[in-house]
């Protein structure tokens, strides 16, 4: 992983969680559905996974159990994107790009939806 400075290498379930926490709180469900959404149907997601990647994010400092409680059950835990967490979002992301260019420059181009 490096040191406290570099950002960790991120798998593409942690950097989806990350993704999903961009733009607020959600509890786990929450992210899970959005997972799911951005997915479109490619991959399923289960509990066991999405919990194990939230309890390694919290560890490695990327994201943070929030405060907030959810009236309708106070059970739920809300997850929020740290500022370590955003600089290793824009890291993946600048490192996917390069390898999106990289694949591009070899000919290989994005499959037509509805195609495989």
């Amino acid at each position: 992983m490096g040191d406290r400075d570099t950002p960790p290498s991120l798998s593409p379930l942690q950097f989806d969680i990350l993704l999903a926490l961009t733009d607020r709180p959600l509890h786990g469900y929450g992210i899970l559905r959005d997972v799911g959404d951005a997915a479109r149907g490619t991959a399923r997601l289960g509990t066991g996974a999405l919990y194990t990647a939230i309890a390694r994010l919290v560890a490695i400092g990327l994201i943070h159990e929030t405060d907030r409680r959810d009236e309708d059950d106070a059970r739920r835990r809300y997850y929020s994107l740290t500022a370590r967490g955003r600089v290793a979002l824009r890291a993946e992301a600048t490192r996917l790009e390069r390898r999106l260019a990289e694949a591009r420059r070899r000919g290989i181009r994005p499959v037509a939806a509805g195609r495989s």
